[in-house]
Formats: structure tokens, sequence, C-alpha cells
């Protein structure tokens, strides 16, 4: 009777997760639909049915910023129901189809779905610029580092244009400037002089710098935020996995006493050196006066308890280890994700990274050049990876094997000095030669 009342348990959760699957595809479509008529809502009430402008001096700026995050929350929402929708779609077969009829599930009219779809496809429509522009390509600035010629070399001093200057020319440097325009009659400063004075003289040269510093602002935002992101989801993941999923399996397989207190030799080497250490240390305070004399069995026993708390806490060493290990598995799917996810903000970030290293001086460079350089491929370096490498064998509970660390430091800092090379002498050799310039002064 039991074995029956368990199995109509089983039958009925097993049903009601396949009704679940099979009103994916129209439960993910509503969402979609509920998240286009909030949008819609907003667009109704606060903007005379028309699109959410967020140049518009109607509203204060939290307002705005108000509108905005709960755009993208809902353009979000539909955009992922809309996956789902699809996927599910995709999945739904026939036969599918004919169990949901024979389960007594009803599916929407096709002209119903046909009419959601195209409501959402309106809605979502008009922000698509929007999202565009503030989370893709579009706030990566058309200006490139301009190529200076090998000449040049000779004056260190000069320097990029900086941000501010590349902001402000992006609204009328429109067209692409080819080798041949490079160079003209007239002196480069006096053209440039002449640029100046009539985007000064232009009457909307103060809106342009106000929308390209809005869009440095987003720039920033975005790729501040997604540096966080970097640090945060991983680190997170690592330790919600860690206690909640990971560690709860781990302790359950180690729980019996028969389980091994060591998972490498090098664990077990430092067991036996810190019992030594304390039998030798309890003979020394004996000899000096600080304890009082012992027979040899309590001395037997005092050690026995000593033995018992480094085997438990090398046990608890062990289980971190193997924790540790597929903990970190778990933040590597979770970086992967995010970056696969985070696609248009990697493009911003790389535009980021571009006007700050390209708005430094030459000295500037030069300085860190030289300071990545000295830190992994210099004379001091093979202390460095020799702790890194152990930390993360330990981190792992992994033996350090010192031939694989002797070999790794003879060969990977040697591949990323020739690739440092490389760069210096294929990239920044054609982009600022004044940098290559200072980078070699400041070597010799």
């Amino acid at each position: 009777m039991k074995i029956s009342v368990f199995s109509q348990k089983i039958y009925n959760f097993l049903l009601a997760a396949y009704r679940w699957y099979l009103l994916t595809a129209e439960r993910s479509l509503d969402q979609a639909y509920k998240a286009a008529l909030q949008i819609k809502a907003i667009e109704d009430e606060h903007f005379n049915g028309n699109k959410i402008d967020f140049e518009s001096s109607k509203y204060t700026s939290s307002m705005m910023d108000y509108f905005e995050s709960d755009l993208k929350k809902q353009l979000k929402i539909a955009r992922m129901r809309l996956t789902e929708f699809k996927a599910s779609r995709f999945f739904l077969s026939e036969s599918n189809q004919k169990a949901a009829m024979k389960a007594g599930i009803e599916y929407t009219n096709p002209a119903t779905i046909l009419e959601k779809l195209r409501f959402i496809d309106q809605v979502i429509a008009k922000y698509t610029i929007f999202d565009y522009e503030t989370t893709s390509e579009d706030l990566v600035t058309e200006t490139k580092p301009e190529i200076i010629p090998l000449d040049s070399a000779i004056a260190p001093d000069i320097a990029p244009a900086p941000l501010s200057a590349k902001l402000s020319s992006k609204a009328w440097d429109k067209k692409p400037r080819g080798k041949a325009n490079s160079t003209g009659i007239l002196p480069r400063s006096i053209l440039s002089t002449v640029t100046r004075l009539q985007v000064e003289l232009d009457p909307k040269s103060e809106e342009d710098v106000v929308k390209n510093f809005r869009q440095a602002q987003r720039r920033t935002i975005i790729s501040v935020r997604f540096f966080l992101l970097l640090i945060i989801v991983p680190i997170l993941t690592h330790q919600l996995s860690k206690t909640l999923v990971v560690g709860p399996i781990v302790d359950n397989f180690r729980s019996s006493e028969q389980t091994g207190i060591f998972i490498n030799y090098e664990m077990e080497e430092e067991a036996l050196q810190a019992l030594e250490k304390f039998e030798e240390r309890t003979k020394f305070d004996i000899l000096i006066g600080r304890l009082t004399p012992l027979s040899p069995l309590e001395m037997e026993n005092h050690v026995k308890e000593k033995a018992r708390e480094i085997a438990e806490e090398f046990r608890a060493e062990s289980s971190s280890a193997i924790k540790n290990v597929f903990a970190d598995l778990c933040s590597v799917v979770a970086v992967i994700w995010l970056l696969l996810v985070s696609k248009p903000s990697i493009a911003v970030i790389k535009d980021f990274f571009d006007n700050i290293v390209y708005g430094l001086s030459d000295s500037a460079k030069a300085f860190i050049i030289i300071l990545f350089t000295d830190i992994f491929v210099g004379f001091h370096s093979p202390h460095g990876w020799e702790v890194l490498l152990e930390g993360v064998s330990r981190h792992w509970g992994l033996p350090g094997n010192h031939d694989f660390i002797f070999l790794f430091i003879a060969t990977f800092p040697v591949i990323l000095d020739t690739i440092f090379k490389y760069w210096i002498f294929r990239y920044l050799n054609r982009i600022s030669p004044s940098a290559v310039a200072t980078y070699r002064n400041m070597n010799e």
C-alpha cells in the first residue's frame, strides 16, 4: 500500500513537470507580452504614447534614471522570454502536442500568438537603437590612434590627443581619413587650428560635446560595472557552490573514519613534521621547567591527543582542496557565461582601454611596459612564479611537482617575453614610436 501511494506521488510529480514543459512556450510568450505592456504603459502615461526619450527635459535626471532602469529590465525580460519561446517551439514536436491534448492542455489560438508577437516586436523595435547606444559598439569611438611616422621617434615628448579631444572631434570628423589625405600643402598644425576655430564657431558644437561626454560617461559606467562583475561573480559562485552544493556532497563522502586523511604525500610529511615539533617542544618545556614532568604513559597520551588534532586539521584541509576543484570549475563556467552574454560590453571595454592607454604620455607607457615585463619576465620573476604555482597546487590539493614548476618557469616567461617584444615591434612601434624610444632609453 505504501509503495503504491509513493508511486502515485511520483507519477503526479512527473505529470506536473511534463505539463509545465508543454506550457513553456505559452508561458514565455505571456511573460514577454506582459513586459512589452509594461513598456507601453510607461510610454502612454509619461510620454504621450511616444518612445521614451532620455534627452527630454520634462523630467528630472533621477526620474529619467528610473525610466531607463525600468526599460532595461523589461527589455531584458522580453528578449529572454522570446528566446525561450523560440527554443521551446523548436523542441515541441507533434507527439508532444498529441500528449498535451490527451492531458487536457489547450494551446492558444495561433492568431492570438501572432498578434502578441507583432505587438512585442513593435515595442522592442523602438529601443534597439537605445540598447545599441548604451551597451554595444556605438559607444566605441570611431577615432583610431594616429600612426606617427617613424622619423618622429626623435621627439619622444609628442603624445596622442587626450580623450576629451577625441570626443569633441567625433561629431564633425565623420569621414575616414585615408593615407592620401594625411598630408597636404599646408602644415598640419595650421589645418588643425582652422578646424578648431570652425568647431568653436559652430552653434551645434556644444550639443555635440555634451552628447559625446554622455557617451563617454556611459562607456565608463559599463566598463566599471563589467569589471566588478568579473570580480564578484566568480568569487560569489565559488563560495556559494562550495558551501551549498559541493561542500555537503564532499563531506558526505568523506565523513567515514576509513577515508584517507591525506590526499598527497606532502600533507603527510607536513603532519609528521608538525607532530615531531610538538613532541620536541613539549620535552623542551619540561626540561626548562615550563611544564611539570610527565610519565611515559602521560607523554604518549599527550602526543596521541595532538596527533588526533593534526589529523582532523589535515582531513579538513584535504576536503577543502577537493571542494576547491569543483567550486573553481563552477566559477569558470560562470565567467564563461558572463563573457558570452556580455559581448557588446566587451567591445565597449576594448575602446575604454584604448582611450586610457593611448591617452597616456610616452613616459607613462614606457613605465607600465617596464613594470609588467619586470614582474612577469624579469630577473626576479621566477621566484614569484614558483610561489604562485605552489599556492595553486596547494589550493587544489596537488603535490608540488618541482620538476614541473622549474620546467614551467624555464619556458613560460620566455614565451611571454617573446610576445611582449613582438607586440612592441609589430604594433607599438607603428602606433607610438616615440613611446618605444622612451622605453629603450629607460631600459638603458
